[in-house]
C-alpha cells in the first residue's frame, strides 16, 4: 500500500522512528543500517514495507530501495519473519549479506543472532540464484536519469531474464540500430532474441 513516507523526523531510535507526514505520525521499524544512514537530518524519506497480521499492522522502513528489496527476499523464506530480517540487516550491511548469500558463506550468515545452521543454508539455497541473476548492483541507488538501455535492462531483469544475457542482447540491438530505439522497441527486439 505504501511505497515511501517522507516527512519530518520527530523521533529516532536504533529500532524505530516516528515521521510526521501531513500531520500524521507514522511509527516505522528500522534496521541499524537505516538508523546509521539517517544521521542528524530533520526531514527524511523511508521506503516502506507494510506487514499485516490478524492483530497488528506494522510498518518497516528502509534508507533505500535496495535494502527493502533484500529484506523482501529474506522474509520470503519460510521461517524468516520481519523481525529476523530486520535483525539480519542490523547485524551486517545489506551488501555483506548479499555477498555472503551469493558466495555461499554459511558461516557469516550463521553468526547473525537468531540464524542457525539450517536457516543459513536455507537462505543461501533459496536466494543464491535470485541474487546472482539480479547482479551485484541491485543494492545501489537507481540513477535519476536512466538511459533507454538502463530502463530496458531493468524491465527485462524484472521479467526474470538474467542480467548478463539481457545486457548482451540489448547491446547488440543498440549497435544494430545505431541507438535510435525507444525503450519499448528495445524490449520487444530483446524479447524476440532471449
Amino acid at each position: 500500500m505504501y511505497d515511501y513516507i517522507s516527512g519530518k523526523l520527530v523521533f529516532k531510535s536504533p529500532s524505530h522512528v516516528v515521521i510526521d507526514a501531513g500531520g500524521i505520525g507514522y511509527h516505522i521499524n528500522i534496521s541499524l543500517n537505516t538508523y546509521s544512514r539517517l544521521g542528524e537530518v530533520e526531514n527524511c524519506k523511508l521506503f516502506i514495507w507494510q506487514y499485516v497480521k490478524e492483530d497488528a499492522l506494522t510498518l518497516y522502513g528502509f534508507a533505500d530501495d535496495g535494502e527493502r528489496r533484500l529484506f523482501l527476499h529474506l522474509v520470503s523464506i519460510s521461517g524468516i519473519g520481519p523481525n529476523t530480517g530486520r535483525m539480519m540487516l542490523s547485524s551486517i550491511t545489506p551488501a555483506e549479506i548479499q555477498a555472503a548469500i551469493v558466495s555461499g558463506n554459511v558461516a557469516l550468515i550463521q553468526r547473525i543472532k537468531g540464524i542457525g545452521p539450517k536457516s543459513a543454508q536455507r537462505i543461501i539455497l533459496e536466494l543464491q540464484d535470485k541474487l546472482r541473476k539480479e547482479g551485484p548492483d541491485t543494492l545501489t541507488v537507481v540513477p535519476v536519469s536512466k538511459t533507454v538501455k538502463d530502463e530496458a535492462l531493468s524491465a527485462l531483469v524484472m521479467l526474470g531474464f538474467a542480467r548478463n544475457a539481457a545486457e548482451k542482447v540489448l547491446d547488440q540491438e543498440i549497435n544494430k540500430n545505431n541507438g535510435d530505439l525507444t525503450v519499448e522497441q528495445l524490449i520487444k527486439f530483446a524479447l524476440k532474441t532471449l
